[in-house]
């Protein structure tokens, strides 16, 4: 993942941003042009994107070990570590329309999944001020937590077509409609979305739901080709992995709330630019739904 790569695309889109002259980004300090004492727009979000590539565990020690000592040819106007922290909260609405350039085309065979973030420990649940208002207690299959859930949906290809975030308490069928608004064919999901006003939802729409059947309940036939698609929705379950130990999407100890949105999304933005993502064995040549079906069952 080159750093300049990440640079010129998001420059590209910040150019075009700041053509239309949003009325919220002077106001935080980012002016039309070049300014000389302090970063620009694009620079800013890269560092931000660049640290979720980086494999540093912490942003301080990202900015003060790599980016002030290493990285002054690329950056020559770098603020000190507590004036780009205060720089951070600007990049939350361009991130969120620059993350929707960067998501993937459906392709018929789709997967769902919400991912658990924590915003504090579970001991520190009654002082925690950071999250307040916004996190809410939930569970996972790792327990309970106190933060947020990220529900996420990735095509065949392990690309990024829709994700959103909500309090931990949110059933994870809540914001599934709004997912699966421009999908069509089959979409894979776990126990927790099994409901029958959401599978009739998403049928009129075009996209069916596909889960495996809870222990009390009645099984029904299903098609070979969807079970063995359904056995590889662990190729979400890898792309929530990468999320949480590569890009650093879970960090408890962000000094605003707005600042621990910015680090979410600038993961799943870092994760945009992997050049080899998490994807099933699929040829590219094939064109219809069936045809892609078909050779999914021949290539696993």
């Amino acid at each position: 993942m080159d750093i300049v790569t990440i640079f010129c695309d998001i420059d590209d889109f910040c150019r075009s941003l700041l053509a239309v002259g949003h009325p919220q980004l002077p106001a935080y300090g980012f002016p039309h042009s070049q300014s000389t004492s302090s970063l620009s727009l694009s620079e800013v979000m890269t560092i931000v994107v660049w640290f979720h590539a980086s494999h540093y565990r912490t942003f301080k020690h990202f900015y003060l070990g790599s980016v002030l000592a290493e990285k002054r040819a690329e950056f020559p106007t770098l603020p000190s570590y507590t004036r780009f922290v205060e720089l951070i909260p600007v990049t939350l609405l361009p991130l969120c329309a620059y993350l929707q350039t960067r998501q993937g085309q459906p392709t018929g065979i789709q997967f769902i999944d919400s991912l658990p973030i924590r915003g504090c420990h579970n001991r520190r649940i009654g002082s925690h001020k950071v999250f307040a208002g916004f996190a809410q207690r939930g569970k996972s299959s790792m327990g309970w937590f106190y933060g947020f859930k990220l529900h996420l949906v990735i095509n065949d290809r392990g690309e990024v077509l829709g994700l959103t975030l909500t309090p931990g308490q949110v059933d994870d069928r809540r914001p599934v409609a709004k997912l699966g608004r421009q999908l069509w064919g089959k979409l894979f999901g776990d126990r927790g979305y099994i409901g029958q006003e959401l599978f009739e939802q998403l049928w009129t729409e075009g996209v069916q739901l596909i889960t495996k059947l809870k222990r009390n309940m009645k099984n029904k036939l299903m098609p070979v080709l969807d079970k063995l698609l359904l056995r590889k929705r662990a190729l979400i379950e890898c792309v929530n992995d990468q999320l949480k130990n590569i890009s650093q999407i879970e960090h408890t100890r962000h000094p605003s709330a707005t600042n621990g949105i910015v680090n979410m999304l600038a993961a799943v933005v870092a994760y945009t630019f992997q050049p080899k993502k998490p994807a099933l064995d699929l040829s590219t040549i094939t064109e219809t739904p069936a045809q892609r079906l078909l050779l999914a069952a021949v290539t696993i």
